[in-house]
């Protein structure tokens, strides 16, 4: 077996996470877990993107159902970074944060600051149970810097 095909999601093991989080497994299920997982960090447009030609009469509203779906079931997480659509990944119940390229628009996971949720307190909780921290980290990649500082040399 080639090491590409070894490192793509089972279909067996996507039926039983899906199966496992409460809700019915369907083809288009399996297949939009299936984006995810190879393309972290992804629009609902994008994934629709990745699955039309294998669910031919799927449309972006369903792909948009499914994620909601998976996100109330705990299966995705979605991610809304500032000036973007929101984003869906597979990697839960970590709480940790994302790095955003403000030129490239790549993004990149970082653990949580601490290691614990929540790892940041407000300074007023207003009554809330803080359950988690939402950190988005701005700042140039390491590849959009190096373009930069090539660019400002003459």
């Amino acid at each position: 077996m080639s090491t590409a095909s070894s490192s793509l999601p089972d279909t067996d093991l996507l039926r039983q996470t899906i199966r496992a989080s409460g809700l019915k497994v369907t083809a288009p299920r399996v297949a939009v877990l299936r984006a995810l997982q190879r393309l972290p960090h992804s629009s609902a447009e994008r994934v629709f993107d990745r699955v039309k030609d294998e669910l031919a009469g799927t449309s972006t509203q369903a792909v948009y159902g499914i994620l909601a779906a998976f996100t109330g079931a705990g299966l995705v997480r979605r991610f809304d970074p500032p000036g973007s659509p929101a984003l869906f990944e597979c990697r839960v119940g970590d709480n940790h944060h994302h790095l955003v390229c403000i030129r490239c628009s790549a993004i990149r996971d970082v653990d949580c600051v601490i290691g614990e949720a929540p790892c940041l307190e407000p300074s007023d909780d207003a009554g809330f149970v803080i359950l988690s921290a939402e950190v988005t980290f701005n700042g140039l990649c390491e590849q959009c810097r190096t373009i930069s500082s090539t660019d400002d040399n003459p």
